[in-house]
């Protein structure tokens, strides 16, 4: 992969094109460096993290930084993001998701989340903690029943699955005592599932933003 990165550096370097500039075909320059389109795309997209180049979806890709007028591409800001920023995110958005979760949960949806809840409690490492705990906060989400809203805690929780994101993550589950974390924190999400299946939402918003900023506390010293 590596080389492929720096076989794709060395081309543009060479190469006549300016700033803003469309590059071959996928299909080409996978030939000209000798790897599998798979593999060029990998390479594509750590360029593109650099601002060495920038894609657009269904035009192809352009040599140099992204302009200004230019979104990024989901992806590639998935992989740009610090968990600072991650929490950041999280602390906007999850309270008012449990808000809107008790003002429209439904028995059903209350009974899955409370065993996702139970689960987090009963973790016995950092990997099953996590696991119950993405869960737990995807499910909140799904109790509103808004798809849009779902799919946002999706995206949040794509980050959370990088490795920068599992790496604080372990440091902090350490830091807090394994066991104590995951009895704490189940015991919290417990706790919004009772101001969720209760209808309360100021509870549920509260509860949802002491969690989370529990959270950041115990990260934020690297931050």
């Amino acid at each position: 992969m590596d080389e492929v990165v720096e076989a794709v550096r060395g081309h543009l370097a060479a190469t006549s094109k300016g700033p803003h500039d469309k590059l071959e075909a996928e299909r080409v320059l996978a030939d000209q460096m000798g790897c599998s389109r798979g593999t060029l795309r990998s390479a594509l997209d750590r360029l593109e993290r650099e601002g060495v180049l920038w894609r657009h979806v269904g035009q192809g890709t352009f040599l140099g930084p992204r302009p200004s007028t230019e979104p990024i591409r989901p992806q590639v800001l998935f992989e740009m993001s610090s968990p600072a920023e991650l929490l950041m995110a999280r602390l906007i958005l999850e309270p008012p998701i449990a808000a809107a979760a008790a003002a429209s949960a439904r028995p059903e949806k209350v009974a899955l989340l409370r065993k996702w809840a139970s689960r987090s409690k009963e973790a016995s490492d950092w990997a099953e903690y996590e696991a119950a705990d993405d869960a737990f906060h995807k499910a909140v989400a799904a109790v509103t029943g808004n798809r849009l809203l779902m799919a946002v805690l999706g995206m949040l929780s794509s980050v959370r699955g990088r490795a920068q994101w599992q790496r604080r993550h372990d440091a902090a589950f350490r830091k807090a005592r394994k066991r104590e974390y995951a009895l704490s924190q189940g015991d919290v999400h417990l706790a919004i599932v009772d101001a969720i299946a209760e209808g309360d939402t100021v509870m549920a918003h509260d509860l949802m933003k002491q969690h989370l900023h529990y959270i950041s506390e115990l990260f934020g010293d690297g931050f």
